[in-house]
C-alpha cells in the first residue's frame, strides 16, 4: 500500500486530557489517560508511557491528537481504546504531539 494511502486511513482527532493517573500492573510504566474527543466520538481510553517528563496533573486540561481508530489494545489489565501521539527526545522519552492553538474536541487532522 502508499504510505500516503496508508496514512490517509488514519483517523487523528484532537482531544482533551480529563483524567491521568498511574496505571497499575503493567510491565512498562504508563499512565491511564481518559480524553474527550467530542461529540460523535466521545471519551476514549489509553495507556500513555508518558511517566518519564509528565506528571498526571501535567497532562489533564492538556489538549493531544489521539489515533481513534484503530482497534483497542490490552495493556496488562486495562484496555486501550485510543492512540495518543508522541515523539522521542533524545534520551527517547516520549514528548506528546500538541496542537499549538486551542482546537475543538474532535477535530480532524488533515
Amino acid at each position: 500500500m502508499d504510505p500516503l494511502a496508508a496514512f490517509a486511513t488514519l483517523d487523528v482527532r484532537v482531544g482533551t486530557v480529563i483524567h491521568a493517573e498511574r496505571l497499575a500492573n503493567v510491565r512498562k510504566a504508563a499512565y491511564e489517560l481518559t480524553v474527550d474527543f467530542g461529540d460523535g466520538i466521545g471519551r476514549k481510553q489509553s495507556a500513555a508511557q508518558l511517566t518519564d517528563l509528565y506528571k498526571p496533573d501535567d497532562l489533564v486540561g492538556k489538549q493531544v491528537l489521539g489515533v481513534v481508530n484503530l482497534p483497542p489494545k490490552r495493556i496488562g489489565p486495562f484496555t486501550s481504546e485510543v492512540l495518543v501521539l508522541g515523539v522521542p527526545d533524545d534520551s527517547n522519552r516520549v514528548i506528546l504531539v500538541v496542537p499549538e492553538q486551542t482546537a475543538p474536541n474532535g477535530a480532524k487532522l488533515f
